[in-house]
């Protein structure tokens, strides 16, 4: 299947912009309002599988919360294993953890230990690229487990915070539907 133009915008178009959230000075951009319309959501899969098909996967990653939204069903239309990753103390066995910077703080992410080993080719998914901290962080969890991080991917990027260059710079490719300027 071929994404026209018209498809991306589609998708744009449903894309909510939350002025001031999760503080003052953040524009928000929320995905919520493109998943709970259909045509938006499947074109948003579309174009994630279209990318990731002949790649020889073994596991999407899936960053929580709106990563599992768009990980989980790749990872089923792919017929691969999701893998979450999550914030601290939410996975119930032993886990492997990461710190990072936000635009707008800082967290930490958490994945369990054995959800990768040598070997294994995974993609990491999230709704958004903002700095690239928190997709840094879920690349080097998954490479302290063994495994080789094929690619991020991610609905929307947010080209002025240069999440990119920061991902690229670690050798890691990136994939993005939406690029936004934030004018």
């Amino acid at each position: 299947m071929t994404i026209t133009l018209n498809d991306y915008e589609y998708v744009r178009e449903h894309v909510r912009q939350v002025p001031d959230f999760p503080k003052k000075g953040i524009l928000f951009l929320d995905i919520t309002t493109a998943t709970k319309d259909a045509k938006s959501f499947a074109l948003s899969m579309d174009f994630l599988y279209e990318q990731f098909k002949n790649k020889n996967l073994t596991y999407i990653a899936g960053v929580e919360s709106r990563g599992f939204i768009y990980g989980a069903a790749l990872a089923a239309r792919l017929g691969i294993g999701f893998i979450p990753i999550r914030k601290p103390n939410k996975l119930p066995a032993d886990t492997i953890k990461e710190s990072y910077d936000l635009e707008y703080g800082s967290s930490t992410i958490e994945m369990h230990k054995d959800a990768v080993k040598e070997g294994d080719r995974v993609v990491v998914i999230d709704d958004l690229l903002a700095t690239g901290g928190t997709a840094i962080a879920a690349c080097k969890l998954i490479r302290r487990a063994g495994a080789e991080v094929v690619s991020t991917a991610f609905i929307i990027e947010l080209n002025p915070l240069k999440g990119r260059e920061k991902i690229e710079a670690i050798g890691i490719p990136v994939v993005s539907m939406l690029n936004y300027e934030l004018d």
